[in-house]
């Protein structure tokens, strides 16, 4: 049985991975294995990697190479330390790279504080969003949210970003893509908006049409697709354009997640809190 997700991908060569939090909400405590890749025909794992790497895997990104990048949203209470942290893996489940202080959350540039999300660039710069935290406006905030940089082999070169609803602040950074041009686009969820970025952390410019973006996904021709599950608005995956910011589709699920990605062949994946939903191509698609 699936546990919650907030993690698909498509790998290098159309390979489907998922994040599953070991048949719970959570792996803590757990030696299952919690990321896997998906056979598309039937559903089920061909390959499993992470066992007992994880306190609450949370996102997902697979490289040029076929690595497999999780960050690690939350402390171990059992088994630590574990969390707080941001791991490359191989395909084959081999741990190549940690970033971040097992068990330990702060800001500065050897810690994190519940990670959303890590992309690599094209030149493999590592880009971490830091500062997951409470959805919950009756809450308050946390302080650290920023996005920061490293290089391809895990030095630490800038951060930016702060607590705020303006330019290059944020509530809850939560996923991470780029478009054709190199820009990184930011999921600003709470505040409802998809922050642009250059790759050094220059703003550019914002979108709100993809009311509360929980996962991003943008293909080769720059079609960005956003899944929101907020209780804000409709549930569902929006389907728009990254260069303009343009919305042109809707994809509505009332069981929506936190992920989404499209296979080479068309088919729409949502990484939902019961499994994976999978959305075949419709022919007779209207805006």
């Amino acid at each position: 049985p699936w546990g919650t997700t907030a993690g698909i991908e498509i790998g290098p060569h159309g390979e489907i991975w998922a994040i599953d939090r070991c048949g719970d909400g959570t792996c803590d405590g757990s030696n299952m294995a919690a990321v896997h890749q998906i056979d598309p025909k039937t559903g089920r794992p061909t390959r499993s990697i992470g066992a007992g790497l994880f306190a609450t895997p949370h996102g997902l990104h697979v490289d040029k190479d076929g690595n497999v990048w999780v960050t690690d949203a939350a402390i171990a209470k059992h088994g630590g330390p574990k969390g707080q942290q941001v791991i490359k893996l191989s395909a084959d489940g081999k741990v190549l790279m940690r970033l971040g202080t097992a068990g330990v959350s702060g800001g500065g540039p050897t810690h994190f504080h519940d990670p959303g999300d890590v992309i690599t660039a094209p030149n493999g710069d590592i880009f971490v969003a830091d500062g997951h935290g409470t959805v919950d406006l009756s809450l308050p905030p946390d302080t650290i949210t920023r996005i920061i940089k490293f290089t391809p082999d895990g030095k630490f070169i800038k951060a930016w970003g702060s607590l705020g609803s303006g330019k290059s602040q944020f509530r809850n950074p939560h996923a991470l893509a780029f478009d054709s041009q190199g820009r990184l686009l930011v999921a600003d969820r709470v505040n409802g908006r998809i922050q642009i970025f250059d790759q050094d952390g220059k703003w550019l410019t914002e979108y709100r049409g993809f009311n509360h973006p929980s996962g991003l996904f943008i293909t080769k021709d720059d079609t960005l697709y956003a899944s929101d599950y907020n209780s804000e608005g409709q549930k569902g995956i929006y389907i728009g354009s990254a260069r303009t910011g343009k919305l042109k589709y809707f994809v509505p699920d009332d069981q929506a997640g936190e992920g989404v990605a499209l296979a080479p062949d068309g088919i729409l994946y949502a990484a939902t809190p019961t499994g994976i939903t999978r959305f075949l191509p419709k022919k007779d698609a209207r805006p």
